[in-house]
């Protein structure tokens, strides 16, 4: 992310105070990156430990990525643990583009992002356009007009209405591309929003852009099960002031909490998203509720809403929410609603013609 960081502030004009993320620092604090006192070394001590942290990671990529394949048939619980406790920042790009397949996309396919960026057309491009400003406006790499950043961003999202003409485009998508943008080339970050939609190592997020958000609907519906089944009594509660998740998870899924959530949890949650798939979103989910129970059950309906849009800081922290959520199981349970879903819209078996 540096790179990004010292191409934007140098022909920008006046230096900006930015974070160590890249994002501009904000008045009374209150920037993207809201835990920097924890996740910003301040000691040799700090310092010495995020170097083992780097070299262990060094040692099971391999050069280029060559030995992750063999480290994680061999030691997948080892992998698994690490990712939970966070990519090391300046690996991270290289290693989701390994544990999401979206580099054997890309060297499976040479030559084809360049042809869908400068040789095709796309119904999308105004509304593409349109929605670019409102892409992580607060980051210095995609802040000024026109910018690199900017550009960048418009090729990968132009290139996949292209990609998937049925897809096409949805403002939605643009936080997915940016995050992307953020720690790798365009080229990689297309390859890698493909292997997401396309469902390369887990299921296909394509049903959450599709026309009517099957896919959303789905997972508010599995969520919403899940609270009642979970925390009942604020379940009732949301019933009693008919409050339903569409009124304030949405975003949570269609963004994987890359919209309005501390910078430094999104990218843990990425971390694990791309490494174990789509329940990290509905344990976070509910990890949030979960946390701020004892409160929320007590709101009438505006303060719930705001509040269920606005959670409280120390909520979100990644060191306190990550492991709150992943003690809350939901694997086995989203399974059976999937079996059960299954079976109810499976068409019944024409009878026999005598």
């Amino acid at each position: 992310m540096s790179r990004k960081r010292s191409e934007n502030e140098s022909d920008s004009g006046p230096l900006t105070p930015v974070d160590r993320l890249g994002f501009l620092k904000q008045e009374h604090g209150n920037s993207p990156e809201r835990f920097s006192s924890k996740s910003r070394l301040t000691s040799s001590t700090d310092h010495d430990r995020e170097e083992r942290k780097v070299r262990k990671w060094r040692k099971m990529i391999g050069v280029g990525g060559s030995d992750w394949k063999h480290y994680v048939r061999r030691k997948p619980n080892v992998v698994k643990r690490r990712i939970r406790r966070g990519i090391p920042d300046c690996l991270r790009g290289l290693v989701w583009q390994l544990i999401s397949g979206s580099r054997d996309l890309l060297l499976m396919n040479p030559g084809v992002y360049e042809q869908l960026v400068i040789y095709e057309t796309s119904a999308s491009e105004l509304d593409i356009i349109r929605d670019i400003s409102r892409t992580f406006p607060s980051h210095v790499f995609f802040q000024k007009r026109h910018g690199p950043g900017q550009r960048s961003l418009y090729n990968v999202l132009k290139a996949y209405s292209v990609y998937d003409r049925d897809v096409g485009y949805v403002q939605g998508m643009g936080f997915i591309a940016g995050l992307l943008l953020l720690y790798m080339s365009e080229e990689d970050a297309f390859w890698l929003l493909v292997a997401l939609l396309k469902g390369a190592v887990h299921s296909p997020m394509e049903g959450l852009y599709q026309a009517g958000l099957p896919l959303v609907q789905k997972y508010l519906s599995q969520l919403e099960q899940l609270v009642r089944e979970l925390m009942p009594k604020l379940g009732e509660h949301f019933t009693q002031e008919m409050i339903n998740p569409s009124m304030y998870a949405s975003q949570w899924f269609i963004t994987v909490f890359s919209y309005s959530f501390p910078f430094s949890s999104s990218l843990r949650i990425w971390d694990v998203f791309l490494s174990e798939g789509v329940n990290i979103v509905f344990k976070v989910g509910l990890a949030l509720l979960k946390y701020c129970h004892d409160d929320l059950v007590k709101l009438p309906f505006e303060e719930l809403m705001h509040a269920l849009r606005n959670f409280p800081e120390d909520a979100m922290d990644p060191d306190t929410l990550l492991p709150l959520a992943y003690s809350i199981k939901v694997s086995k349970r989203l399974e059976e609603m999937k079996q059960d879903s299954e079976k109810a819209t499976a068409k019944p078996a024409n009878p026999v013609q005598l």
